[in-house]
């Protein structure tokens, strides 16, 4: 082999070997943690209808109003493995910004299409994956999905996740109470999949 094909050859390894340890790195660091909030529902709020898709309730013709999303994502630990079997939660309010909780006693009709509140269970690769929508502004806060993980009844992470360069973001506490590297954790980016826009969100416990 040529002097010169080895050193391409090194320097190629050199490069992947950089980027592996990249992905390790940031899978290594935790997801930051976040307020569960006021409106978590409890299991006797919640619809009889409980599954990872929020767009559409068991017997209702009609489905819930906004912009119909995918969220994906895997639970993975800080060494960077996947989490199997873990359950994955997340709930937020529907269009006109009005929760599925009794507390949110606000004179706003709410969505009867939209489940508010859903799971998942990750497979053998950590893997979620949720049918849900665009999150809205809700009075004093930027748009947010929230996001809880449990091992049995042993809570892993609370957490929110955020849209990309919305412009609430400046202005909303939480968020910036983060710092940059943590925001990009927990940030919402879309691109155009097979179901409509899909965005990814790894979950590092």
């Amino acid at each position: 082999m040529s002097k010169t094909r080895r050193t391409v050859l090194a320097q190629i390894a050199a490069f992947v070997g950089v980027l592996g340890f990249g992905t390790q790195a940031r899978a290594a660091t935790p997801t930051p943690a976040a307020t569960e909030g006021p409106f978590y529902p409890t299991p006797s709020m919640r619809m009889a209808d409980v599954d990872n898709d929020l767009v559409k309730v068991m017997g209702l013709v009609q489905e819930a109003g906004g912009e119909v999303i995918i969220l994906n994502g895997r639970v993975l630990d800080t060494d960077g493995q996947p989490r199997a079997g873990v359950r994955v939660e997340i709930w937020q309010c529907d269009m006109n910004g009005k929760y599925l909780h009794d507390g949110d006693s606000r004179d706003v009709a709410y969505d009867a299409g939209f489940q508010g509140f859903g799971h998942d269970i990750t497979d053998a690769q950590g893997q979620f994956r949720f049918r849900t929508i665009r999150p809205t502004v809700y009075p004093g806060r930027t748009p947010h999905i929230h996001a809880k993980v449990l091992d049995g009844s042993s809570e892993l992470l609370t957490t929110q996740f955020y849209l990309a360069d919305h412009p609430e973001n400046a202005r909303d506490r939480l968020f910036n109470r983060m710092s940059d590297s943590q925001k990009a954790q927990v940030t919402m980016i879309f691109t155009a999949g097979p179901d409509g826009p899909e965005t990814t969100v790894d979950i590092v416990v």
